[in-house]
């Protein structure tokens, strides 16, 4: 811990320096191509998801002696950062993996759930985080899909909504309610495996941005599940949800972070290169500033999202700062990527240069995993005391 404090929030350990750079130089080397037909095709490529697995980066806290990575989350969190540079699309696919679904086995499966899922999400299967519905969104524990118990198995029936990676995914981490009278305390998490008769993968929504990433609808009809299935105690779902969203948050950070990076390094590139009045942008007092005060904002939201990630490592308390780094990365992100695409000037408003689809994919960071109102939410009850 103290060495961790003698160094800057941003400096990197040689281990995880490597690892970030290593990330970075696949994303753009393996990803980049891929970019664009992903995204107009609004489909995962089959090929870049295997080498995702390959490489290790869809089981990065996964133990190693269950086939995964054995790291960090703040090893996690450099991963998705690194990738969301290149595409958010894959770095909200590989934030989902590791800071949701295998964050949640990690710390609330049994053993034996343990041992059955883990190396498959090491090796080939995606998972998938199902909690919201059509009246449970903000309002988390909202939800009407109901785990209805017979014998010592449970029947779910109801319907999902908005939720990421369900059309790759082979496991899905569903939140169901025992009985809706008893609010938050018959919330209940159950995995549930892709195949199990009665339930389905529905619609696929038509999205303004991150469109390579699948969010579709779930429907449960009758779906059987054991007791064996149940993640945690029954009963105890929402403080399940609770701690593995404030952790998922700070990978949102570092999605947006990621982003907001690679709409920066594309605009001082456009501005190095375009030349207007018989000079580069770059030479222009404005647009200097402009790009000092993006590179000054980046780096305030990388210290919010590292500061946070390293608190959860070392296991001190990190609620607040994970809404924190949430709210400032994905407003860090909106307006550095809007930025972008001004600089850039009409070839920014096009879909051939790679600003306007980072300005579509940043909106969504205001809003999933909780909104920025949200956020302030929980900032102003830590900070100000309020109930």
């Amino acid at each position: 811990m103290r060495a961790d404090r003698a160094r800057a929030l941003t400096q990197l350990s040689d281990e995880e320096r490597m690892l970030q750079e290593s990330v970075r130089d696949f994303a753009g080397e393996r990803i980049a191509p891929l970019v664009r037909q992903m995204d107009e095709a609004q489909t995962m490529d089959a090929g870049l998801i295997r080498e995702l697995f390959g490489l290790g980066l869809m089981g990065i806290e996964v133990p190693e002696e269950l086939g995964g990575a054995g790291g960090s989350f703040f090893d996690a969190c450099l991963a998705i950062e690194a990738i969301s540079e290149v595409d958010p699309a894959v770095g909200v696919m590989v934030d989902v993996q590791n800071t949701l679904c295998i964050n949640a086995l990690n710390k609330w499966g049994s053993d034996e759930q343990k041992k059955r899922y883990l190396p498959r999400m090491a090796k080939d299967t995606i998972g998938s985080y199902c909690l919201s519905e059509a009246a449970s969104g903000s309002d988390a524990f909202a939800l009407q899909t109901r785990a209805t118990q017979r014998g010592s198995d449970y029947v779910l029936n109801g319907q999902k909504l908005w939720i990421t990676n369900a059309k790759e995914a082979g496991l899905y981490l569903v939140f169901a309610t025992l009985d809706p009278a008893l609010g938050y305390k018959g919330i209940t998490g159950f995995v549930v495996e892709k195949g199990t008769p009665g339930f389905s993968v529905g619609k696929k929504e038509d999205k303004l941005g991150i469109r390579a990433s699948s969010t579709c609808e779930l429907v449960f009809q009758d779906c059987v599940v054991g007791a064996d299935q149940v993640l945690g105690e029954p009963g105890k779902g929402y403080k399940i949800a609770i701690e593995t969203l404030n952790e998922g948050r700070i990978g949102i950070g570092a999605q947006m972070l990621g982003l907001a990076s690679g709409a920066w390094g594309h605009a001082a590139k456009w501005a190095k290169e375009r030349k207007q009045f018989g000079k580069a942008l770059v030479e222009f007092q404005a647009m200097q500033f402009q790009l000092a005060e993006m590179a000054t904002e980046i780096e305030m939201a990388k210290l919010m999202v590292y500061n946070a990630a390293r608190l959860k490592d070392n296991g001190s308390e990190f609620l607040k700062e994970a809404a924190m780094c949430k709210y400032v990365a994905s407003q860090v992100a909106e307006k550095t990527a809007s930025l972008a695409v001004e600089v850039f000037g009409g070839s920014g408003f096009v879909k051939e240069f790679p600003v306007e689809k980072l300005y579509r994919d940043a909106k969504i960071g205001k809003i999933y995993e909780g909104t920025s109102f949200m956020q302030l939410a929980t900032i102003a009850k830590l900070t100000l005391g309020k109930s």
